[in-house]
């Protein structure tokens, strides 16, 4: 195989395509099965998986790498029955591929229908996390898809032993391995050839931090899926319930600080009069709050928020916290600061509810439920590729409808066009 990263993903991509052709033509049952095989092979192959993690750990560790940078990285014998067990449930989920979008008859009888299909080639780049491996791979052949995969070189041990289990399995159930390539260097230079090999790959999702999808924006000549950045914010109207709001708060910050659906940012109504009470409960969980002047003033322990919090995903034990006068003060905080990724109110107010809901411009707009819920698992979708945040092709949490496209079907009895 070429050391030059152009032919090389040229190479891969031209293996792909022609997988791509074979798994598109799968029956539904055909590549459930499949699927079912690579979970197996991922809990026949958890020694060879734990080991190269192990691998991949210590050097990790000698490289300085942080407590939640290894927590990604870390495997153990229940994250492999994990990635295992979402892999045969992507099998379980029903197939997008052909499902007829919508139907009509025209005039002179020409029938045509919107249909789904597969997109064909995507090139997948991700950083840290070695379970994406298994579930890209099994969201896009469950799709009809071919995927090449590049992970990051922190995984590069654990992400070619889950690789080659899946391909075992996948070959197994008669699925040809390059359906499911994993870029075999771990030079930068193939992450540019991925990018630019427009007309070869059809599509490039990143999972990664800023760097990495700035990256992947600034520089792709082919289709992107990406979010950047997870700058959530949970707005608390005068008309809430304290109880919920605290509940949903502490949620939506705390459960878990690292992922892209906490929140960061919280607004509370300057005419909610149990502002200074919630601001000291996140306080008392351990969350570093920084404060405008207003939410000073009711807490005066907290830190001063300066500009750029406004515009921070803290991914930790960190938010900013913002008085404001109304729904009005709020949606114009969302739009000046957001990031169109997941964004709540909590009110009992149903009028001023249905607003926030209407005219926030994020993915996902929820009422009375904390960020954390920005999951594909949570929204019944199974497993996620991501939370894309664009407003083409797909929004939201990219299951498997996401990774399909659709054609027109005509069905005549001998028409011309006069």
């Amino acid at each position: 195989m070429s050391d030059d990263p152009v032919k090389l993903i040229a190479s891969l991509a031209a293996r792909a395509r022609a997988a791509a052709r074979h798994v598109a033509g799968l029956t539904d049952e055909k590549k459930a099965t499949a699927l079912r095989f690579a979970a197996q092979a991922l809990r026949d192959g958890a020694s060879d998986i734990l080991s190269a993690n192990a691998v991949d750990l210590a050097r990790g560790q000698g490289n300085g790498m942080s407590g939640a940078m290894l927590d990604r990285l870390r495997l153990d014998e229940a994250r492999v029955e994990g990635i295992a067990a979402a892999v045969a449930t992507v099998a379980d989920l029903a197939d997008p591929v052909g499902q007829v979008i919508d139907a009509r008859e025209r005039p002179n009888g020409l029938a045509l229908s919107r249909v789904r299909v597969p997109i064909g080639v995507i090139g997948i780049i991700y950083e840290s996390r070695p379970n994406v491996t298994a579930d890209a791979a099994a969201l896009c052949v469950r799709s009809g898809n071919a995927v090449i995969l590049r992970g990051g070189s922190e995984a590069v041990e654990s992400n070619r032993a889950i690789h080659a289990a899946m391909v075992r399995g996948l070959q197994e159930a008669g699925v040809p391995g390059d359906a499911v390539q994993l870029v075999p260097t771990t030079d930068r230079g193939a992450v540019g050839a991925l990018l630019t090999a427009s007309g070869a790959i059809d599509l490039i999702i990143p999972r990664g931090g800023r760097s990495l999808v700035e990256r992947v924006q600034n520089e792709a000549r082919v289709p992107v899926l990406a979010h950047l950045d997870g700058i959530n914010h949970v707005f608390v109207h005068r008309s809430a319930d304290r109880d919920m709001a605290t509940r949903i708060v502490l949620d939506a910050k705390m459960r878990r600080t690292g992922i892209c659906g906490a929140m960061e940012t919280l607004l509370i109504d300057r005419e909610w009069p149990h502002a200074a009470a919630l601001i000291s409960a996140l306080v008392e969980r351990g969350c570093a709050v920084r404060g405008d002047d207003a939410a000073r003033a009711l807490v005066p322990s907290i830190d001063v928020a300066e500009a750029a919090d406004w515009d921070t995903e803290y991914l930790d034990a960190i938010a900013s916290v913002a008085i404001v006068d109304g729904v009005d003060a709020a949606l114009a905080h969302i739009a000046a600061h957001g990031s169109h990724h997941t964004d709540a109110i909590v009110a009992e107010d149903e009028t001023v509810a249905e607003r926030f809901l209407r005219e926030v411009d994020s993915a996902i707009v929820l009422w009375n439920a904390s960020t954390q819920f920005a999951d594909g698992g949570e929204f019944g979708l199974g497993a996620e590729i991501g939370i894309a945040t664009g407003r083409l092709h797909a929004r939201g949490p990219v299951a498997l409808e996401g990774l399909t496209t659709y054609k027109w079907l005509g069905r005549g009895s001998g028409q011309i066009r006069v």
